[in-house]
């Protein structure tokens, strides 16, 4: 890894987010003034993931008045503005938010080496890791994802089946199970080419099986297969459920993001 967690951050800056890529299929990464931003259908994640460094006051909001143009011209459900906190001018939360963008729970950024992490996937006692690799598994992954998350996993199935059909060769899924076949924990990692970085994404454990390793075997299974393709790092943005397993397990933090949501009225 680069010496200093600044190097480090500086690279998924520029790697990752100023020359961010898809993030599946049917969606295209714009360079729009200072921003850049991913445009997909309803159904797909819509947001500004990068902003210029030296953005000023003025700068920002003209960008924010043309992303709530953009979102409202297309007809999006939401559209999210990605925002870390060292991202400029200081203030620009302040400014999302007094535009109407709601900020929703703010998340770490977590890194770690892919080599290290790598290891047996040991699962406790019942349970079994399943790849998800069709439709069928897709749906199940969805259900642990409301089960673990309590959230609806509607847009979860449609982005992981349509991952599936059309670029299946940078996207990994698994799950664990149980003996009935019921999904107890679910995990992704969307391996970004080019870059050296392998992205975590889910993870949830349904509360039962919570403090049992499940989460950490997931993580060493999607570790070893980054580390297997070459990747150096991986990452994940890390709920405040999550982020404490990810620092046990040797995850570096680099700083946080919070997801600024905006939603047109109709």
């Amino acid at each position: 890894m680069p010496h200093t967690d600044t190097e480090t951050r500086d690279l998924f800056d520029r790697t990752m987010r100023e020359h961010a890529r898809p993030d599946g299929p049917g969606v295209r990464v714009e360079r729009v003034g200072p921003v850049v931003r991913q445009v997909g259908g309803t159904d797909d994640w819509n947001g500004v993931v990068w902003s210029a460094p030296g953005l000023d006051a003025a700068g920002a909001d003209a960008a924010i008045a043309a992303q709530i143009e953009h979102c409202t011209a297309l007809g999006l459900p939401d559209f999210e503005w990605k925002l870390y906190a060292h991202d400029s001018p200081a203030d620009l939360g302040e400014r999302l938010r007094a535009a109407g963008f709601v900020a929703e729970e703010p998340e770490t950024l977590l890194v770690a080496s892919a080599q290290l992490r790598a290891g047996p996937a040991e699962l406790p006692e019942g349970l079994s890791l399943r790849p998800v690799t069709d439709a069928a598994g897709a749906e199940l992954m969805a259900r642990a994802h409301e089960r673990a998350f309590g959230t609806d996993g509607r847009r979860l199935l449609h982005q992981v089946v349509k991952r599936l059909a059309e670029a299946p060769e940078d996207f990994v899924a698994v799950m664990a199970v149980d003996g009935d076949g019921e999904p107890v924990c679910s995990g992704r990692m969307e391996l970004y080419p080019g870059t050296g970085f392998a992205g975590l994404w889910g993870g949830g454990t349904v509360a039962g099986w919570r403090g049992r390793g499940v989460y950490r075997a997931l993580l060493a299974y999607r570790a070893r297969i980054a580390a297997e393709r070459g990747y150096r790092y991986l990452q994940a943005d890390a709920t405040a459920m999550s982020a404490p397993i990810l620092r046990r397990l040797g995850f570096t933090e680099l700083g946080t993001t919070t997801p600024y949501v905006y939603r047109p009225t109709r």
